[in-house]
């Protein structure tokens, strides 16, 4: 039973995710036509090849029309039923973002009392995503005190007012650290456990069921895609 419900989640994920680069794809050709399909890759946060497998798709399913243009150049537009997918897929998303908001606001909100019943006021946020922004939304109605948020490699020196760590030996003392990344929630956790105790770092119920926006997820998408790539300026 286990194994099927781990299989029936990652195909979860992976459904999601290649919803989310269709999306984008459709959303980058509506809003440039004579988009290259190297633009449109880096648009979308995948390799070359990859996203030719999408366009190639959403070619076939008849979401996207393709027609020559000088300079042996290719303009893309949405058809009518390409539209139609993406405003499914926009309602969708937006759906999927107000489950997010108030479920992982909520989750902050009770993580945040045990801090205060406790007596323990001080946080580190860790990492940097949409989640962060969230949490410190949900931090300014709490009486504790957001004193840093780590994030490694982080170039930047503040989040809004809030200072940034890059390097764990050199962040503040504090009561717990918090859980806020959503792309690197288990590389963080490893790390963080070098530090600080089990007690200390608290992971609200979202991350521990759910993993937004997975790495492993895109790796598997391009696994799965092919590598022919349909001849156009990559320019």
């Amino acid at each position: 039973l286990y194994s099927v419900h781990l299989m029936n989640t990652q195909s979860s994920k992976l459904h999601e995710k290649q919803d989310q680069l269709t999306l984008e794809l459709l959303q980058a050709i509506d809003t440039k036509d004579d988009i290259s399909q190297r633009h449109l890759a880096q648009e979308m946060g995948v390799a070359l090849g990859l996203a030719n497998s999408y366009l190639k798709r959403c070619v076939k399913k008849g979401w996207i029309k393709i027609t020559t243009a000088p300079a042996n150049r290719y303009l893309y537009y949405l058809t009518p039923t390409g539209f139609a997918q993406k405003a499914r897929l926009t309602s969708e998303f937006l759906s999927t973002s107000l489950t997010l908001f108030r479920q992982s606001g909520d989750d902050y909100d009770q993580l945040f009392a045990k801090c205060v019943s406790g007596g323990k006021q001080r946080i580190i946020f860790a990492g940097i995503s949409d989640l962060t922004e969230i949490a410190y939304l949900r931090s300014l109605q709490a009486e504790i005190e957001v004193i840093e948020v780590f994030q490694p490699q982080e170039t930047k020196s503040s989040f809004f007012d809030i200072p940034i760590c890059n390097k764990l030996n050199e962040c503040s003392p504090c009561d717990y650290v918090v859980m806020t990344s959503m792309e690197q929630t288990n590389d963080l956790l490893t790390l963080l456990k070098t530090q600080f105790s089990t007690d200390e770092i608290l992971v609200p119920p979202l991350l521990l069921n759910m993993q937004y926006r997975s790495t492993e997820v895109v790796d598997e998408v391009e696994i799965k895609s092919t590598n022919h790539v349909v001849k156009n300026s990559a320019t």
